[in-house]
C-alpha cells in the first residue's frame, strides 16, 4: 500500500489492484490495465476470469500482453520523478518561491522581483525582454535585506566612511561627501583585509602554539628536575638515616660488649668467692667436729690442716659498677662528624650544579654612585674618598654607594661569583629594575632587593623583611649568587667551603633583575679592598672533588 497520497500526475500510472505505480503493465480484452503480477494473482485465486474494474467475465483466461506504450510512459514518468526529487530543496538551501509543494531548489534570485526561482520558473527571466533587464544573482534567503528600506532600491554601493551598504539614492543624498565604492570593490578590499586578518590570526595562533610548547617543555623540565631532586633527597636522607642507625647499632653493641665483659668478670669473682666459701664452711665443720675430740694425739695431728691453704686475700680485690656516662655524647659527636661530611658533599654537589648556570657579569658605570671607583674591565669596584662629577642619569645611585650589573635577567637561571676577601663591609645580591636609586634605600625584598651583607667585620646578615643573622663556620672569601627566576629563588654560597649561606624562597619576580653590588665605605682605608667579579672556576677543589 502506498505510504503517501499520490500526486495528480502519478494517479494515471497506478494499478487499481495494488494502488502502486504499474510494474509490467498489461491490458485485458476490455481495455483496462493492471500489473501483470496483480491480475495474474487475482485470476489464480478465482474460479472465473473477470475484469476487477468493469466486472466483465471472460469465458477463457485471456492471454495477457504487455502494454508497450504504457510501459514507456511509466518509465519516462519515473525518470522525471527521480530528477524532480533531486531538485527538491534540502534544509539550508534556498527554495523556489514560485513552486508549490514540494518546493524545488532555487538556482537564481532576482533583486527586482525579490524572489528566488528554480530552473523551470527562471525561464521567463531568461527569455522575456522585460524580465531580462532584472538583476539576477546567486540564490539567497535575505533578499529583502538587500533592498534599501528608505528608497526601496537595491543596495549596490558601500560607504567606507559609515561602513554600510547603500543604494544609489543614498549615495547622492546622505552619503554625498563620503567615500563610496561599488559592492564588488568593497568586497575585494575587505576580502584582502580579511585575508590579512586570517594571516595575522594564524600568526598569533602559531605564536601561542609555540608558547604552549615552551610552557610544556618547561613543565616537563620542572617535572624531571623535581623527580631528580626528590630522588636525590630520598638518597641523601636514606643515607643519613642508615648512618644514624649504623651509629646507634655500633654504640649499642659496644655498650653490650663492655657490659658482657664486666658481667663475665663479676661472675668469675663470684664463682671464686663461692668456692672459697664452700671450702671454709667445710673446714669450719671439720674444726667443730675436731673440737669434740678427747684424743690429744688425734687433735694435735689434725689441727695444722686448719684453716685450708690457698685462700685469696680479697681485701685488695675491688669491683666497681661500670659507668656509661658520655656514651650518648660520644655517639652523637661521631654521628655529627659523619653527617657533616655527608652534608658537605651534598652542598658541594649542589654548588657544582648551580655553577653550570654561570654568566658573564660586568658593572654598569651609568649606575655607579659618584664615590665608587670601577676598574677598566668593569669587574672590580671599591669606594674612593673623592666624589666624582658624573652625569646624573636615571640609572645612577646618588645616595648610597651602590652599582648594578650591565646584564639583566627576566627568566631562567643565572649564577655569578664575587670575591669579598679583605673587606670589612659589603652587600651582594640582585635588585629589580625599578628600585629607588635616588633616595633612601631599604634593602628588603619588599623594596626590590634580595641581598646579604657584612657589617663591622664579622656581622653577617640576610636582608629579609626582618633581618636574619647568619653564622658561617668561617668568613667567606668568595660568595656565589644563584637565581632561579621562575622558581622565585635567590641563594648565596661560600664558594670555598660550598656551604649554603642563605636562600630567599617564594619570591615573586615581575621585572628584570640586575646583579647588585655595594663595596661599603672606604672607612679610612680599612675597607679599601675591592669587590671582584670572578670567573667561575669549574676546576676548583670543590668541583675537582666531585669528578
Amino acid at each position: 500500500m502506498a505510504s503517501r497520497s499520490p500526486s495528480r500526475s502519478e494517479e494515471q500510472f497506478l494499478c487499481s489492484i495494488c494502488l502502486e505505480v504499474f510494474s509490467e503493465p498489461v491490458s485485458t480484452p476490455c481495455g483496462h490495465n493492471f500489473c501483470k503480477r496483480c491480475i495474474s494473482h487475482t485470476w489464480d485465486s478465482t474460479e472465473s476470469c473477470f475484469c476487477p474494474l468493469c466486472k466483465e467475465v471472460f469465458s477463457t483466461r485471456p492471454q495477457l500482453k504487455t502494454n508497450t506504450l504504457l510501459s514507456e510512459m511509466v518509465f519516462q514518468w519515473k525518470l522525471e520523478e527521480e530528477l524532480r526529487s533531486k531538485q527538491v530543496s534540502k534544509p539550508g538551501e534556498v527554495q523556489c518561491d514560485a513552486c508549490s509543494e514540494p518546493k524545488l531548489k532555487a538556482v537564481k534570485s532576482c533583486l527586482v522581483c525579490l524572489s528566488s526561482f528554480c530552473e523551470s520558473h527562471l525561464q521567463p527571466h531568461l527569455s522575456a525582454p522585460r524580465l531580462k533587464r532584472h538583476q539576477l544573482m546567486e540564490p539567497v534567503d535575505d533578499l529583502e535585506d538587500r533592498i534599501c528600506p528608505t528608497h526601496d532600491q537595491p543596495l549596490k554601493l558601500y560607504c567606507s566612511t559609515d561602513q554600510k551598504a547603500i543604494c544609489v539614492v543614498c549615495s547622492a543624498l546622505e552619503h554625498k561627501n563620503h567615500e563610496v565604492l561599488s559592492l564588488k570593490e568593497a568586497f575585494e578590499q575587505e576580502k584582502v583585509s580579511l585575508q590579512q586578518t586570517v594571516a595575522e590570526n594564524q600568526r598569533l595562533v602559531e605564536q601561542r602554539r609555540l608558547k604552549v610548547q615552551e610552557i610544556t617543555a618547561a613543565l616537563e623540565l620542572s617535572e624531571r628536575e623535581a623527580q631528580r631532586e626528590t630522588q636525590q633527597m630520598v638518597k641523601v636522607f636514606s643515607d643519613i638515616m642508615e648512618s644514624v642507625q649504623r651509629c646507634l647499632d655500633h654504640h649499642t653493641k659496644v655498650l653490650e660488649q663492655s657490659l658482657s665483659k664486666h658481667k663475665e668478670r663479676a661472675q668469675a669473682l663470684i664463682q671464686q668467692l663461692q668456692q672459697e666459701m664452700c671450702e671454709l664452711e667445710k673446714s669450719s665443720t671439720e674444726a667443730q667436729q675436731l673440737s669434740l675430740s678427747t684424743d690429744p694425739l688425734h687433735f694435735l695431728q689434725r689441727c695444722p690442716a686448719l684453716p685450708p691453704a690457698g685462700l685469696k686475700d680479697w681485701s685488695s680485690v675491688s669491683f666497681e659498677p661500670q659507668t656509661c656516662e658520655g656514651s650518648a655524647a660520644r655517639a652523637l659527636s661521631e654521628l655529627e662528624t659523619s653527617l657533616s661530611q655527608k652534608i658537605n658533599k651534598v652542598f658541594k654537589e649542589e654548588l657544582r650544579r648551580v655553577q653550570t648556570f654561570a654568566v658573564d657579569v660586568t658593572l654598569d658605570p651609568d649606575s655607579a654612585h659618584p664615590y665608587l671607583v670601577l676598574s677598566e674591565d668593569l669587574k672590580q669596584v671599591h669606594c674612593g674618598d673623592v666624589r666624582k662629577e658624573l652625569p646624573d642619569s636615571p640609572q645612577r645611585f646618588t645616595k648610597y654607594a651602590n652599582v648594578v650589573g650591565k646584564q639583566s635577567f627576566s627568566s631562567g637561571r643565572f649564577y655569578f661569583e664575587v670575591q669579598v676577601k679583605g673587606k670589612t663591609e659589603w652587600t651582594l645580591g640582585v635588585a629589580q629594575e625599578s628600585v629607588n636609586r635616588k633616595g633612601k634605600i631599604y634593602l628588603t625584598p619588599k623594596n626590590g632587593f634580595w641581598t646579604i651583607m657584612l657589617r663591622d667585620k664579622d656581622k653577617y646578615s640576610a636582608c629579609a623583611d626582618s633581618s636574619v643573622l647568619l653564622s658561617p663556620l668561617r668568613p667567606p672569601q668568595k660568595v656565589g649568587v644563584f637565581v632561579d627566576y621562575g622558581a622565585g629563588l635567590v641563594s648565596f654560597y661560600d664558594v670555598d667551603s660550598a656551604d649554603l649561606l642563605y636562600s630567599f624562597t617564594g619570591c615573586c619576580f615581575r621585572e628584570k633583575l640586575f646583579p647588585s653590588f655595594s663595596p661599603g665605605l672606604n672607612d679610612g682605608g680599612t675597607n679599601s679592598a675591592p669587590l671582584i667579579i670572578s670567573a667561575v672556576d669549574t676546576e676548583s677543589p670543590v668541583c675537582e672533588g666531585l669528578k
